[in-house]
């Protein structure tokens, strides 16, 4: 199915390895506006795209429960959003080149490890320095929830 609207169409695609892309293309055939993207090892994303990649807001479900919401650039979590780990670890704030990196809070499900709550600023996934950082938690959540509207409105 094809749907022309301007200069860019609706429609799906399946690859020869199995992926699935149901959304907008532009005029040169990549992914571009809003689709939803199923690959053959069973992650999903839902969101937007630019140029072929995952660009803008967006959510990202993976096999083992997994999941991020929030911002991407270049296929990569990147910019601010929550990341909701399997295990029901949760980290709310900032992202590069999807890696934790920047202020943020994580916390635990599990209080066996001695540490329900860490909160400051991280670096290639580790807390580097304390520090209360609650305007990016408050950012990380709006943006969660933006991505959330956005994904949930029909094509």
């Amino acid at each position: 199915m094809e749907v022309q609207t301007g200069a860019v169409k609706t429609g799906g695609y399946r690859y020869n390895d199995g992926t699935c892309y149901i959304g907008d293309w532009n005029q040169k055939g990549q992914k571009h506006g809003m689709g939803h993207l199923l690959l053959p090892d069973g992650v999903r994303y839902d969101g937007a795209f630019l140029n072929g990649v995952c660009s803008g807001l967006g959510i990202m479900n993976f096999p083992d429960g997994s999941k991020y919401e929030g911002e991407f650039m270049q296929g990569w979590f990147h910019g601010i959003g929550i990341f909701f780990r399997s295990d029901g670890m949760k980290y709310e704030g900032e992202f590069r080149g999807g890696r934790i990196w920047g202020l943020g809070l994580v916390t635990f499900n599990d209080l066996t490890n001695g540490f329900p709550r860490n909160e400051g600023f991280f670096q290639d996934c580790k807390l580097i320095r304390k520090k209360n950082c609650p305007d990016i938690i408050q950012r990380a959540q709006k943006i969660a929830l933006m991505a959330r509207i956005q994904c949930e409105q029909p094509n």
